[in-house]
């Protein structure tokens, strides 16, 4: 059994191009054996997955393992049931399960970011915490569709969790308190190919967003 609190982890491949940090989307390949060797998951008959690294919208131990991997990599991990599913079960995952994982990096996509203001502190925005933001979106023209400024009121999320566009959530990642900082956010990560609110966001359209962490609280982690 592993020790708590460690992932395990053997690279077989160490792939190209640049290595996965915390905000990236990463789309993978993987497969999950129990550790008997019992296979409780695979991804390989079916389409890759696809999720932001570092907010929390998988198992600890794939936030963790899964930073530095490059695309084309492939990987295992070891995962003890305390970064894994602990004490609950999780459909053929009894409690207390260690798990292992072999991961092939599929891709790897990173938000293009400016920060405009240091902030302030140790703590980084991560998947789980409280965080209260004012943003202000344009489009490639410089037109402002929507600001909290205008509003005068914040907006809470809790990072990873409150439903939100993809490259917003991942732009979010590792901001501290008194950050301020812009992102561009490409179609795929925003409304896609579809637009939303009755032309104010055109299919296919590229988002400018200014973001700025007012206040960050640590949040509870799965």
């Amino acid at each position: 059994m592993q020790g708590p609190g460690k992932v395990e982890i053997k690279d077989t491949l160490t792939g190209i191009g640049i290595a996965a940090q915390p905000g990236d989307i990463i789309t993978v390949n993987y497969t999950g054996k129990l550790a008997s060797g019992k296979q409780f998951d695979s991804s390989v008959d079916r389409a890759p997955f696809q999720f932001t690294l570092g907010a929390g919208q998988v198992i600890k131990g794939w936030d963790q393992g899964l930073v530095g991997m490059k695309v084309h990599g492939i990987r295992s991990l070891t995962i003890p049931s305390d970064l894994a599913y602990g004490a609950q079960s999780a459909g053929e995952i009894p409690p207390n399960s260690d798990l292992k994982f072999d991961i092939t990096m599929v891709k790897i996509d990173r938000i293009k970011t400016k920060i405009l203001t240091e902030g302030k502190g140790e703590l980084t925005a991560l998947g789980g915490d409280v965080c209260e933001l004012h943003y202000e979106l344009k489009d490639d023209t410089g037109k402002v569709l929507d600001s909290s400024y205008e509003r005068k009121q914040t907006f809470q999320i809790i990072l990873g969790r409150t439903a939100l566009i993809k490259g917003f959530t991942a732009g979010v990642i590792g901001m501290k308190q008194g950050e301020k900082r812009e992102l561009t956010i490409l179609a795929e990560f925003g409304y896609g190919d579809k637009g939303v609110g009755e032309g104010l966001i055109k299919p296919g359209q590229t988002l400018f967003f200014t973001i700025e962490m007012v206040k960050l609280a640590r949040g509870e982690t799965k």
